[in-house]
């Protein structure tokens, strides 16, 4: 199964990834936890990416690209995978074709978490506090959210009418979400 989970900041994605993930048998990949670990370790891919984030802005492209490519050809992503915040812009969703048609592959679904704006701002404060996540303040947090609207939220459109398109309310407790996307991707296998 290859999948996509798309939704803004703090909507659960990550959350989801891993429970359909491990119910499924194939790895969560997620770029901002690449990216994260990068940073911690100072490396300089990390370097740089730590400038970018702590504005609230998204790594370009080109860099994001050349990670996920690198991830995917890992051998536990053969059978499958879940992307997590990838692809974000067209561009990604161009790259990501590409790297599907090179392997002879094609995705089987994407799934949209829909969520309350405004909820997911203050969980994402929320979770700055307890994470100590310094560069999560609400100006930063806000400034996801609207490059979310304006640069990813388009890809879902591009995604129904490719026909591999299904909205899931992310608001609720985490088994009601996971039910939900269950059902849905078990619509998706069927049609």
């Amino acid at each position: 199964m290859r999948l996509i989970m798309l939704g803004p900041p703090g909507a659960g994605k990550g959350t989801q990834a891993a429970v359909v993930s491990q119910t499924h048998g194939i790895p969560a990949i997620s770029t901002g936890d690449i990216f994260r670990a990068n940073i911690k370790n100072e490396t300089p891919l990390g370097l740089q990416v730590k400038e970018i984030t702590a504005s609230g802005g998204y790594v370009p492209d080109e860099i994001t690209n050349a990670i996920v490519r690198d991830r995917l050809s890992e051998p536990d992503a053969a059978g499958g995978f879940l992307l997590d915040g990838y692809p974000r812009t067209a561009g990604q969703v161009d790259a990501l074709d590409g790297m599907l048609a090179e392997s002879g592959h094609a995705l089987d679904a994407v799934v949209e978490l829909t969520v309350d704006t405004e909820e997911v701002v203050q969980r994402l404060l929320a979770r700055a506090v307890d994470q100590g996540r310094a560069d999560d303040t609400e100006e930063v947090i806000r400034e996801r959210m609207r490059l979310y609207a304006e640069e990813t939220a388009p890809l879902a459109a591009l995604y129904r009418e490719r026909g591999l398109l299904t909205q899931v309310d992310g608001m609720g407790t985490v088994e009601e979400v996971t039910a939900r996307i269950e059902a849905a991707l078990a619509d998706a296998a069927r049609s």
